[in-house]
């Protein structure tokens, strides 16, 4: 048994330890939340920038305008869509992917190392490959489409056209995001018992059935995780957006993070960029909240 005298000797030192991660965390993190909060409230602009004044107080003005310009709504919209589609394809591609990778076949270890390019690729370089792609005048996937459609369709503009552009950059974000998702699943997999498996085999139970009953409740924990962090990677997607679109073709794929950009540094008007960092912030956090308990309440079914 320890001693009273231990136990406070021993929580005086994990406390110790816990100090530089602490002001760490309030230097860097909290204090920018706080500032930029306070920011969204007043009229700071090139001039408080110059002058090194404190911005004017204008309450909601910063929000009101940004909703009575339909800015806010159509980015919230645009982020959101992005953010659904590229995570559910994200897990559907990714566990079949992981699935596949799972078996023994030749050649396997080789793919499940190559398999990891695209994700080692910067996030820019990504955008600029994917720009080259869709080039509408001799991008690949112009001539492959065309190969394939007999020369019906020919003229396929993607990242000019505002129906398509948010859809061509949610496939550079697949394409770069999917090799993690597939390696986390792919461990996830490798921990399923082979035992539980093979038991379930000879009380009759089809491979649909294992899938759900068996793999799928021992990856909980990795799709819990995995999709966590894909939620947060889209909802502050920036350098795809910024290489690929810049927020159009008519702010077609202009979401929180184009705006938020364009606000504070192209308008110059920090508060109003603040303002949208703060519906930003405070919508992933829902976001992600909302899907932390809804797969809480799917683990306890």
């Amino acid at each position: 048994m320890k001693t009273h005298n231990q136990k406070l000797s021993n929580n005086s030192y994990s406390f110790v330890l816990t100090i530089p991660a602490t002001l760490l965390t309030i230097v860097f993190i909290i204090v920018p939340i706080v500032q930029s909060l306070i920011m969204s409230f007043q009229k700071y602009g090139v001039k408080n920038i110059i002058s090194g004044k404190p911005g004017e107080w204008n309450n909601f003005r910063n929000y009101t305008k940004l909703f009575e310009s339909n800015q806010i709504p159509d980015a919230a919209y645009h982020t959101l869509w992005f953010v659904l589609f590229v995570i559910v394809l994200q897990f559907i591609i990714g566990m079949a992917l992981a699935i596949v990778l799972n078996k023994e076949f030749r050649g396997s270890r080789f793919f499940r190392s190559i398999m990891m390019t695209p994700w080692v690729v910067p996030t820019v370089i990504s955008g600029l490959i994917w720009m080259w792609l869709f080039q509408p005048q001799y991008g690949f996937v112009k001539y492959f489409i065309s190969i394939i459609s007999g020369g019906s369709i020919s003229d396929l503009a993607i990242l000019n056209n505002p129906k398509t552009a948010l859809g061509g950059i949610a496939i550079a974000a697949l394409w770069k995001q999917i090799p993690l998702t597939t390696l986390l699943l792919l461990a996830g997999l490798q921990n399923v018992p082979n035992s539980t498996l093979e038991a379930a085999t000879i009380d009759g139970a089809g491979a649909i059935r294992k899938f759900v009953s068996i793999v799928l409740p021992y990856l909980s924990p990795v799709i819990k995780i995995a999709m966590s962090m894909s939620i947060i990677e889209n909802f502050k997607q920036f350098p795809l957006f910024w290489t690929m679109t810049g927020g159009g073709p008519n702010g077609s794929t202009t979401n929180f993070a184009i705006l938020s950009y364009r606000e504070a540094f192209v308008s110059m008007n920090l508060g109003s960029g603040a303002a949208v960092t703060t519906i930003w912030m405070i919508m992933m956090i829902v976001i992600v909240s909302i899907y932390q308990k809804s797969f809480k309440v799917q683990d306890l079914s």
